[in-house]
């Protein structure tokens, strides 16, 4: 059940919000949870091949090569897809953690980025923010991916934006710049919604409004959740009902 509304209100809050015609969204931990959805499926393809790990601290790991694998793909003369990164440092992860799982588990691992639950708030609060907003993703999953997890979820969106459009990465600028330019849109007229700081930084730094969504459970309950990044004209939310409410929708 959605939390009542007055729950996230914050006085003034909606005055000091320039007006936005569009919102892009990152998805990996702002729209979807990655983490727990990724260590129930972890856990039930390495059952069924009889194979034991502690799988939070494999799927951790996993997520934490994921930043440098982008950051050399984007260095590299070929653009490769997210799938075939994260196939490459799942085995690098399950090679340093002396797990051996059979080929087709991992490919259920890799392909698992493509059912990733929602966040409570995640379904409502675009529906929400579609009435007046265009939305679109802007993530570093390639379209087919994203198709996918988006059905998946039941997220809804106007535009399925990704880095691969920019044959890059975030936070490379061309990735934003490349979505402004497809959706006809000015950086001032836009805001990019995500739950890290570097992504918000990024986009800041070409003229997009940087909109921060809390996420304290992304990392899981033992581990103290990011902060928002000292930008000017954050607008900093708990979620996306809260930022709906913030925007008048």
């Amino acid at each position: 059940m959605a939390a009542p509304r007055s729950r996230h209100r914050r006085p003034g809050i909606l005055a000091a919000v320039k007006p936005m015609r569009v919102l892009l969204f990152d998805v990996f931990g702002t729209l979807v949870d990655w983490r727990s959805s990724l260590i129930e499926l972890a856990e039930t393809a390495a059952a069924r091949e009889g194979v034991q790990a502690d799988w939070a601290v494999v799927v951790d790991d996993w997520r934490r090569a994921y930043q440098p694998a982008l950051d050399e793909a984007r260095q590299g003369a070929t653009w490769r897809d997210l799938d075939s990164l994260q196939r490459e440092t799942l085995g690098q992860v399950l090679a340093r953690h002396g797990i051996s799982l059979p080929a087709p588990a991992a490919e259920t691992l890799v392909r698992g980025w493509r059912q990733l639950r929602p966040w409570p708030d995640s379904r409502d609060g675009l529906d929400r923010l579609r009435r007046t907003h265009l939305t679109a993703t802007l993530s570093n999953g390639h379209l087919a991916l994203l198709a996918d997890l988006l059905k998946f979820a039941g997220l809804r969106v106007d535009a399925v934006l990704s880095a691969q459009f920019a044959a890059s990465y975030k936070p490379d600028a061309k990735v934003y710049l490349t979505a402004l330019r497809l959706l006809e849109c000015r950086p001032e007229d836009a805001g990019m919604v995500a739950a890290h700081p570097s992504d918000l930084q990024a986009a800041a730094a070409v003229g997009l409004r940087p909109i921060f969504v809390s996420r304290p459970l992304e990392w899981g309950p033992d581990v103290s959740p990011a902060g928002p990044p000292a930008l000017e004209g954050l607008l900093e939310t708990d979620g996306l009902g809260h930022l709906a409410e913030a925007l008048g929708c």
